[in-house]
Protein backbone atom coordinates (compact mmCIF):
# COMPACT_ATOMS: atom_id res chain seq x y z
CA UNK A 1 0.00 0.00 0.00
CA UNK A 2 0.93 3.79 -0.76
CA UNK A 3 -0.13 7.28 1.15
CA UNK A 4 -0.63 10.50 -0.50
CA UNK A 5 -2.15 13.77 0.77
CA UNK A 6 -4.23 11.78 3.41
CA UNK A 7 -4.85 9.34 0.93
CA UNK A 8 -4.23 5.42 1.65
CA UNK A 9 -3.71 3.67 -2.07
CA UNK A 10 -4.54 -0.05 -1.91
CA UNK A 11 -3.88 -0.82 -5.00
CA UNK A 12 -1.61 1.05 -8.26
CA UNK A 13 -4.03 3.49 -10.14
CA UNK A 14 -3.23 6.44 -12.29
CA UNK A 15 -2.65 9.06 -10.17
CA UNK A 16 -3.34 13.43 -10.90
CA UNK A 17 -0.66 14.71 -9.44
CA UNK A 18 0.13 18.85 -10.01
CA UNK A 19 -2.29 18.56 -12.93
CA UNK A 20 -0.25 15.81 -14.57
CA UNK A 21 -1.74 12.10 -15.12
CA UNK A 22 0.72 9.60 -14.00
CA UNK A 23 0.06 5.74 -15.12
CA UNK A 24 -0.28 3.34 -12.27
CA UNK A 25 2.89 2.00 -13.92
CA UNK A 26 4.74 4.26 -11.90
CA UNK A 27 3.56 1.87 -8.17
CA UNK A 28 6.41 -0.18 -9.93
CA UNK A 29 9.54 2.78 -10.02
CA UNK A 30 10.18 3.42 -6.26
CA UNK A 31 12.17 6.76 -7.40
CA UNK A 32 8.99 8.17 -9.17
CA UNK A 33 7.19 7.35 -6.45
CA UNK A 34 9.50 8.96 -3.90
CA UNK A 35 9.62 12.44 -6.38
CA UNK A 36 6.12 12.82 -6.47
CA UNK A 37 5.93 12.22 -2.55
CA UNK A 38 3.96 8.81 -2.84
CA UNK A 39 5.05 7.24 0.67
CA UNK A 40 4.83 3.58 1.06
CA UNK A 41 2.09 2.88 3.60
CA UNK A 42 1.69 0.29 6.27
CA UNK A 43 -0.43 -0.14 9.55
CA UNK A 44 0.50 -1.51 13.00
CA UNK A 45 -3.01 -2.70 15.45
CA UNK A 46 -3.04 -4.64 17.90
CA UNK A 47 -4.10 -8.46 17.63
CA UNK A 48 -7.82 -8.65 17.07
CA UNK A 49 -8.75 -11.11 19.20
CA UNK A 50 -8.11 -9.36 22.12
CA UNK A 51 -8.81 -5.79 21.11
CA UNK A 52 -11.12 -3.77 19.07
CA UNK A 53 -8.99 -1.18 16.92
CA UNK A 54 -9.40 1.75 18.85
CA UNK A 55 -8.30 5.04 18.09
CA UNK A 56 -6.51 5.58 14.66
CA UNK A 57 -3.20 7.61 13.84
CA UNK A 58 -0.60 8.29 11.11
CA UNK A 59 3.07 9.37 11.14
CA UNK A 60 3.89 10.88 7.72
CA UNK A 61 7.56 12.13 9.02
CA UNK A 62 9.22 9.04 7.48
CA UNK A 63 10.07 7.56 4.31
CA UNK A 64 7.60 5.60 5.30
CA UNK A 65 3.90 6.51 6.43
CA UNK A 66 2.80 4.11 9.62
CA UNK A 67 -0.83 4.42 9.99
CA UNK A 68 -1.56 2.71 13.77
CA UNK A 69 -4.59 1.48 15.89
CA UNK A 70 -4.20 2.24 19.36
CA UNK A 71 -6.46 -0.87 20.11
CA UNK A 72 -8.98 -1.51 22.63
CA UNK A 73 -8.76 -4.02 25.38
CA UNK A 74 -11.83 -6.17 24.50
CA UNK A 75 -14.31 -7.19 27.54
CA UNK A 76 -12.34 -9.87 29.93
CA UNK A 77 -15.04 -11.43 30.92
CA UNK A 78 -16.19 -11.78 27.59
CA UNK A 79 -12.51 -12.98 26.46
CA UNK A 80 -12.82 -15.34 29.63
CA UNK A 81 -15.83 -17.51 28.75
CA UNK A 82 -14.50 -17.79 25.21
CA UNK A 83 -11.08 -19.18 27.09
CA UNK A 84 -13.32 -21.36 28.95
CA UNK A 85 -15.90 -22.90 25.76
CA UNK A 86 -12.27 -23.62 24.03
CA UNK A 87 -10.71 -25.22 26.83
CA UNK A 88 -14.31 -27.14 27.83
CA UNK A 89 -14.66 -28.32 24.28
CA UNK A 90 -10.80 -29.82 23.82
CA UNK A 91 -11.46 -31.49 27.18
CA UNK A 92 -14.51 -32.96 25.92
CA UNK A 93 -13.01 -33.88 22.81
CA UNK A 94 -9.47 -35.60 24.43
CA UNK A 95 -11.80 -37.69 26.89
CA UNK A 96 -14.20 -38.84 23.72
CA UNK A 97 -11.46 -40.28 22.38
CA UNK A 98 -10.25 -42.72 25.31
CA UNK A 99 -14.10 -43.60 25.99
CA UNK A 100 -14.46 -46.53 23.75
CA UNK A 101 -11.93 -48.08 26.64
CA UNK A 102 -14.52 -47.62 29.54
CA UNK A 103 -17.50 -48.97 27.06
CA UNK A 104 -15.61 -51.57 26.20
CA UNK A 105 -14.73 -52.73 29.71
CA UNK A 106 -18.69 -52.39 30.36
CA UNK A 107 -19.25 -54.91 27.90
CA UNK A 108 -17.18 -57.39 29.37
CA UNK A 109 -14.26 -56.54 27.22
CA UNK A 110 -11.01 -55.54 27.82
CA UNK A 111 -10.22 -53.66 31.14
CA UNK A 112 -9.12 -50.08 30.97
CA UNK A 113 -5.34 -49.61 30.83
CA UNK A 114 -3.74 -48.65 33.68
CA UNK A 115 -1.87 -45.94 31.42
CA UNK A 116 -5.27 -44.84 29.93
CA UNK A 117 -6.99 -44.70 33.37
CA UNK A 118 -3.68 -42.91 34.75
CA UNK A 119 -4.01 -40.58 31.52
CA UNK A 120 -8.08 -39.99 32.25
CA UNK A 121 -7.35 -39.03 35.68
CA UNK A 122 -4.74 -36.41 34.83
CA UNK A 123 -6.94 -34.97 31.97
CA UNK A 124 -9.81 -34.46 34.42
CA UNK A 125 -7.09 -32.73 36.75
CA UNK A 126 -5.37 -30.42 34.43
CA UNK A 127 -9.22 -29.21 32.91
CA UNK A 128 -9.99 -28.30 36.78
CA UNK A 129 -6.59 -26.37 37.01
CA UNK A 130 -7.74 -24.60 33.72
CA UNK A 131 -10.84 -23.33 34.48
CA UNK A 132 -9.54 -22.01 37.72
CA UNK A 133 -6.50 -20.24 35.89
CA UNK A 134 -8.88 -18.79 33.29
CA UNK A 135 -11.12 -17.23 36.13
CA UNK A 136 -8.21 -15.54 37.30
CA UNK A 137 -6.81 -14.21 34.38
CA UNK A 138 -7.81 -10.47 35.40
CA UNK A 139 -5.92 -8.34 33.14
CA UNK A 140 -5.56 -8.49 29.47
CA UNK A 141 -1.82 -8.79 29.64
CA UNK A 142 -2.21 -11.97 31.73
CA UNK A 143 -5.21 -13.16 29.28
CA UNK A 144 -2.70 -12.57 26.20
CA UNK A 145 -0.27 -14.22 27.95
CA UNK A 146 -1.83 -17.50 28.62
CA UNK A 147 -3.16 -17.72 24.92
CA UNK A 148 0.72 -17.65 23.49
CA UNK A 149 2.80 -18.94 26.71
CA UNK A 150 6.49 -19.09 25.52
CA UNK A 151 7.96 -22.61 25.88
CA UNK A 152 11.14 -24.31 24.06
CA UNK A 153 10.65 -27.60 22.38
CA UNK A 154 13.72 -30.24 22.02
CA UNK A 155 13.52 -32.59 19.24
CA UNK A 156 15.45 -35.30 18.10
CA UNK A 157 17.63 -34.73 14.45
CA UNK A 158 15.41 -36.62 11.88
CA UNK A 159 17.80 -38.96 9.22
CA UNK A 160 17.04 -39.34 6.13
CA UNK A 161 15.49 -42.73 6.00
CA UNK A 162 13.02 -41.13 8.63
CA UNK A 163 14.08 -42.63 12.07
CA UNK A 164 15.55 -40.35 14.22
CA UNK A 165 19.01 -39.70 15.58
CA UNK A 166 19.91 -41.03 19.11
CA UNK A 167 21.91 -37.60 20.15
CA UNK A 168 21.60 -34.76 17.74
CA UNK A 169 18.67 -32.62 18.73
CA UNK A 170 17.56 -29.00 18.22
CA UNK A 171 15.21 -26.54 20.10
CA UNK A 172 12.66 -24.44 18.70
CA UNK A 173 10.66 -21.27 19.83
CA UNK A 174 6.94 -22.13 20.60
CA UNK A 175 4.21 -20.21 21.82
CA UNK A 176 1.18 -22.31 23.26
CA UNK A 177 -2.46 -21.70 23.87
CA UNK A 178 -2.62 -23.21 27.91
CA UNK A 179 -6.59 -23.50 27.05
CA UNK A 180 -5.73 -26.64 24.72
CA UNK A 181 -2.22 -27.83 26.24
CA UNK A 182 -2.69 -30.86 28.24
CA UNK A 183 -1.39 -33.97 29.21
CA UNK A 184 -0.46 -35.83 25.65
CA UNK A 185 -2.11 -39.69 25.54
CA UNK A 186 -0.05 -42.70 25.54
CA UNK A 187 -1.62 -43.36 22.47
CA UNK A 188 0.02 -41.01 20.41
CA UNK A 189 3.57 -41.89 20.40
CA UNK A 190 5.83 -39.30 18.77
CA UNK A 191 9.23 -40.59 18.34
CA UNK A 192 11.06 -37.49 17.54
CA UNK A 193 10.00 -35.42 20.98
CA UNK A 194 12.40 -35.12 23.61
CA UNK A 195 10.97 -32.27 25.99
CA UNK A 196 8.56 -29.14 26.07
CA UNK A 197 9.99 -26.32 28.65
CA UNK A 198 8.06 -23.31 29.45
CA UNK A 199 10.59 -20.18 28.97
Amino acid sequence: MWYYDSQIIKTPKAMVISGITHPKGIFRDSTMLASLGIKPYRETRQDKKYYSPGSYSVDTSGSEVVGTYAGTARDLATLRTTMLENTNSHAADLHMAIDWYWTRAAKGGTAVPSNIATYATALYSEHETKKTEIAALDTIAKIIEYGNRAYTETRKQQNADGSYHASNTYTSAREINMCRHFSTSPNKIDAGFVSLTAD
